[in-house]
């Protein structure tokens, strides 16, 4: 008799379980890309990143011709996505960068930040 209950039971948990329709919102599955262009010490600077579930990667080259790769963390609100990330670029070693993402309706965003090897820069993306 115990074991019909826990079995009615499981076999009803399964079912609504099974009911419940998650979808993943679109703007996590696909990448956004975007380009950066930026000076510093009267250096021009440039990069290309990307963002996915609020992590980002960007790959720029800074005053010196100094090349590196920083991993970013994006704190998504609406319209807006501020982040700060860490990177590590040749012989200036450690960088560090902050800015935020301003995402308009539409399938463009950009952005403004700066970054300790690579100076004040702009950036333009797409969004799939």
């Amino acid at each position: 008799m115990q074991f019909k209950s826990i079995y009615g039971s499981t076999i009803a948990m399964l079912i609504a379980i099974g009911s419940i329709h998650v979808t993943p919102v679109s703007a996590q599955l696909v990448p956004e890309p975007w380009v950066t262009v930026g000076s510093k010490d009267s250096t021009f600077t440039y990069g290309v990143g990307v963002k996915i579930f609020d992590l980002g990667a960007e790959i720029g080259t800074g005053s010196g011709g100094s090349t590196g790769v920083d991993l970013l963390k994006f704190f998504s609100l609406p319209f807006v996505s501020p982040y700060a990330g860490l990177g590590i670029y040749g012989d200036k070693g450690i960088a560090y960068s902050g800015g935020v993402h301003f995402t308009p309706p539409g399938n463009a965003f950009f952005g403004v930040g700066y970054h300790s090897v690579r100076g004040i820069n702009g950036q333009i993306g797409i969004k799939f």
